[in-house]
């Protein structure tokens, strides 16, 4: 009787369906020349973050999550198992110095984009310290940008309590004119959540603020679709900077700052698509997640369906 084998050496025991392509799979670490359709970058630091937090390992995290969705779009009749996600990689951080690794993910996304390699850009952080960097290589290399930053919070925090945060990436792009003020949108704001100064400070320079009464009030489409038609005929190219604690701490319960009033995740997967649409939107990040803090992977999981929701339009 012939006798067969059911080890899998270095493979782990995956039940595979020969009709279905997960996520996952359309994933291929980048190699020197390759061309794809998104690439795909961790910045795994949480070191300045305010409040504890173990957001660095959120980009694996949100990768494994990956693996949990289709390719294939029900809705609109569409499999997208052709499509190349370029992996590369996850900066590697210096264990102590800030100023160090707010260096290294700067070179590295910019290295990143000058490959070329594809025309969308995703970036997992890591807190939301991880934009600064980030932002000024995008602008550096594309010119004139406009960011649409889905937020709970305004990010401006002054720079002398605690020198440069999580708290202060949109402060920092503002003070050395990184960005322009009437640039930057803001979706989410949320009451009791931040401090007088720092709304009359955004309003100084000019941002364009949504706080989520206005959601309530308007819809979030239609803010989002006004906001990115605006930005696309003044900018050469649009940001995404979605902090997860936008989202209600009922759909996002592993964020760092979670509270309760925010956005349902059906909301924010229709703002995502909604942006994404035009074709000047390029990148996306999406920051402040820990994984330590979350329930059932939900903030990952959630994270990894806003992703489908920016590649596939």
């Amino acid at each position: 009787m012939e006798r067969f084998s059911f080890l899998q050496p270095g493979k782990a025991a995956i039940f595979k369906d020969r009709f279905v392509t997960k996520i996952n799979e359309c994933v291929i670490p980048y190699e020197k020349g390759m061309t794809g359709d998104t690439a795909l970058i961790g910045l795994p630091f949480s070191k300045s973050s305010i409040s504890s937090s173990q957001a660095s390992d959120a980009p694996q995290a949100i990768r494994s999550c990956m693996g949990l969705y289709s390719t294939f779009s029900g809705e609109r009749n569409m499999d997208y198992s052709h499509h190349k996600i370029l992996d590369f990689g996850d900066v590697r951080t210096h264990p102590t110095s800030l100023s160090e690794n707010v260096n290294r993910l700067y070179v590295s996304v910019k290295e990143m984009i000058g490959t070329n390699a594809c025309s969308r850009y995703i970036l997992l952080g890591g807190d939301h310290g991880v934009s600064y960097p980030s932002i000024r290589a995008f602008q550096e290399i594309f010119g004139a940008i406009g960011i649409i930053q889905f937020d709970a919070h305004h990010d401006v925090r002054n720079l002398e309590d605690g020198g440069r945060t999580n708290g202060t990436p949109f402060r920092s792009l503002l003070e050395e004119e990184i960005i322009e003020g009437e640039n930057l949108v803001q979706i989410g704001i949320r009451d009791f959540s931040n401090a007088k100064a720092y709304s009359d400070y955004a309003l100084e320079k000019n941002l364009s603020i949504y706080t989520m009464g206005d959601i309530e009030r308007m819809g979030i489409i239609p803010i989002v679709e006004k906001e990115a038609k605006r930005l696309s005929e003044k900018t050469d190219v649009i940001y995404l900077s979605l902090d997860m604690d936008a989202v209600d701490q009922a759909f996002a319960p592993g964020c760092p700052a979670v509270g309760p009033g925010g956005m349902t995740g059906r909301e924010l997967l229709a703002a995502i698509s909604a942006a994404a649409k035009h074709e000047k939107v390029r990148a996306m990040d999406i920051v402040e997640i820990d994984p330590s803090k979350d329930f059932l992977d939900m903030t990952s999981r959630l994270a990894a369906h806003a992703m489908l929701r920016f590649m596939f339009q």
